[in-house]
């Protein structure tokens, strides 16, 4: 049975579903796979957008939908990797069971990531980053 599982820790555009036992260690093994340009992990840094985790014939099947900072980002095919490497490390019994869908719809952009990544954010560059590309949205959008 997949049941929506709702967490305020959660970045904003995350959508869950599955067995919960499996999505907490989905999500555990996500916050040890970070952007090697963004000093914060892919999970916190919003560019998860769906986790369904489920038992298939009694073995576990995770689903990840993901987006990237950029479109053409060079580091693709490894970030996808320490994805697929950091679940296998945390759900030992997953083997291949592990679809990653890369998307840009929508685009990332900094309102995606989470509190917890804004405060970690605000430690390595002193201010709120995502405040600040709010503000610099607007004006740019106001054309002034």
């Amino acid at each position: 049975m997949s049941e929506q599982v709702k967490s305020s820790k959660r970045p904003p555009n995350l959508e869950v579903s599955g067995d919960e036992k499996l999505i907490r260690k989905v999500e555990e093994a996500l916050k040890e796979v970070y952007d090697p340009e963004i000093p914060v992990n892919v999970y916190d840094l919003g560019l998860i957008y769906q986790i369904e985790a489920k038992y298939v014939d009694n073995k576990p099947k995770i689903t990840i939908i993901m987006t990237l900072t950029a479109i053409g980002c060079p580091v693709t095919g490894s970030i996808l990797a320490f994805v697929e490497e950091a679940i296998k490390d945390k759900i030992p019994d997953v083997d291949d069971n592990i679809d990653i869908e890369v998307t840009f719809e929508p685009p990332w952009n900094p309102d995606m990531v989470s509190e917890e990544g804004r405060e970690l954010l605000k430690e390595v560059y002193g201010y709120d980053v995502v405040e600040e590309w709010k503000k610099n949205s607007q004006y740019a959008q106001s054309g002034q």
